[in-house]
């Protein structure tokens, strides 16, 4: 039998019996091995007088070939025992998914081929799409956080300011304070939270210097909370809370 094939048109032995099926138009799930195997080596017999170098695959896959053969021709023993697995399945599973990679290479071929004649436009959204973030869920940022607690917490911190409040001095008059804006201490907690460390809320509120920056800083925590800047971690073993940017 006499073949006009390009020995360089296989890029393996799995390649050259996908060729040889198709060929015989046989069904790959029930290969003719005997056929096959004959073909195979008489094509592997021309690769030899070709002088290929690598040739040690297809060698291999000869002796495979050989193997699955031999394997069918021995008699079936006549016993209650299950039947054996077919001797092809492993050759067909491997012969299935080279030809699904072979598919796939030709199709991203082709679409390499011709991605020089598409052009695509650069991404054009709406401002107001860019701008847009999914709703921030308060009921898992501020979980174990309760209004409460929160009272708690800047109670104790007015009640030491009150008594750190010296009432001899206090007649001699007071210094009217810059006004607290509420953008200089959203900045501050801003850049606080991106600092390493643990950051208590407790001490947050404790370093303000009247009522007046206490509420503010509070009402701050509260906006970036809200807004899903920070978010408060429990830490009750010292009935406070630690200030963590949110990812």
């Amino acid at each position: 039998m006499e073949y006009s094939l390009k020995l360089d048109s296989f890029e393996g032995p799995l390649d050259l019996l996908l060729h040889l099926i198709d060929k015989n138009k046989v069904n790959i799930y029930d290969i003719p091995i005997s056929l096959i195997t004959e073909q195979y080596l008489e094509y592997l017999a021309l690769m030899r007088e070709e002088r290929l170098d690598d040739l040690s695959e297809f060698i291999v896959m000869a002796a495979t070939l050989l193997d699955i053969k031999a394997r069918m021709l021995l008699p079936k023993p006549v016993t209650d025992l299950p039947e054996e697995e077919d001797p092809r399945a492993e050759l067909v599973q491997r012969l299935l998914e080279h030809k699904k990679f072979k598919l796939l290479s030709g199709d991203l071929n082709v679409m390499q081929e011709g991605s020089d004649r598409f052009f695509y436009r650069t991404k054009v959204l709406p401002r107001e799409v860019e701008r847009y973030r999914p709703p921030v869920d308060l009921d898992r940022l501020l979980e174990n956080v309760t209004e409460e607690r929160l009272y708690r917490i800047c109670r104790d911190i007015l009640k030491r300011l009150e008594e750190r409040h010296d009432p001899v001095h206090s007649h001699f008059g007071e210094i009217e304070r810059e006004a607290v804006r509420i953008g200089d201490r959203l900045d501050h907690v801003r850049t606080l939270v991106l600092k390493p460390g643990r950051h208590s809320f407790r001490s947050l509120l404790g370093r303000a210097a009247s009522r007046l920056e206490v509420v503010v800083t509070f009402m701050a925590v509260l906006e970036l909370i809200k807004t899903g800047e920070i978010r408060l971690t429990d830490d009750s073993t010292r009935d406070d809370f630690i200030l963590v940017g949110a990812a």
